[in-house]
């Protein structure tokens, strides 16, 4: 039981993980070759 709750909290913490905002071509912004639309999956 005692790992079962361990493993929960791990998922939990590892799920809200992740960059916020919206996906943004990589690079500096005025070196960007081939600007897109990124999609927010």
């Amino acid at each position: 039981m005692r790992i079962a709750a361990i493993l929960l909290v791990a998922c939990i913490a590892l799920a809200a993980c992740g960059k916020r905002g919206p996906p943004q071509p990589p690079g500096p912004a005025d070196k960007v070759t081939y600007p897109k639309v990124y999609p927010a999956v």
